[in-house]
């Protein structure tokens, strides 16, 4: 593998390894990590109320805030962990696919169901406030996405959330939506 500098999906998981490590050199060992790790989350409880993991969102999201302004000036934005994703480079626990749009398990579950819904083309979608007229036929694929997966996942109820920009705790800038459920969730959500 090379050793290149990658966000290691950094939207869906900065409290994963912690903001800093979300750029360390991928290594021989880095895949077993990422394993590791994944099955220690799965035997977790779904709370994301502590102040420490609020920080280190937040703080991912300046990091993926600033990364974005610097590569916006042709609109396309920095490569993302999705692009991985949607090339094979990187495995997902894939829930539904089709021409436009991939929903797959966030590694960093939020609730007991979190799914990620992307589009496969990005096309300039980097956040949802980028989006233009032309593209309203695929956000409105995306939303039916999500609410399909949603009735088949959360039977009874789920969250739809799009974070936008740095004050919305974006990380990744490839526009995507967050299917959470699974249990009750609380209100106000942040």
């Amino acid at each position: 593998m090379s050793q290149k500098l990658i966000p290691l999906l950094l939207a869906t998981s900065p409290r994963l390894f912690g903001y800093t490590a979300a750029f360390a050199p991928v290594t021989a060992n880095s895949s077993n990590l990422l394993a590791t790790t994944k099955s220690s989350f799965n035997s977790r409880r779904f709370l994301a109320t502590d102040d420490s993991n609020m920080t280190d969102e937040v703080a991912a999201a300046k990091a993926a805030a600033a990364e974005y302004k610097s590569s916006e000036s042709d609109g396309a934005g920095p490569a993302t962990a999705f692009d991985n994703i949607l090339s094979g480079k990187w495995p997902s626990d894939k829930v539904h696919e089709d021409d436009l749009a991939l929903a797959f398990r966030d590694i960093n579950p939020q609730a007991p169901v979190h799914i990620i819904v992307i589009p496969k083309n990005r096309d300039g979608l980097t956040k949802l406030s980028n989006a233009r007229e032309d593209q309203k036929d695929i956000l409105g694929h995306l939303m039916y996405v999500a609410q399909s997966v949603g009735k088949k996942e959360c039977p009874d109820g789920f969250r739809i959330v799009v974070n936008d920009g740095e004050h919305g705790a974006q990380s990744v800038y490839h526009l995507h939506i967050h299917v959470l459920g699974g249990r009750q969730l609380g209100w106000p959500p942040g």
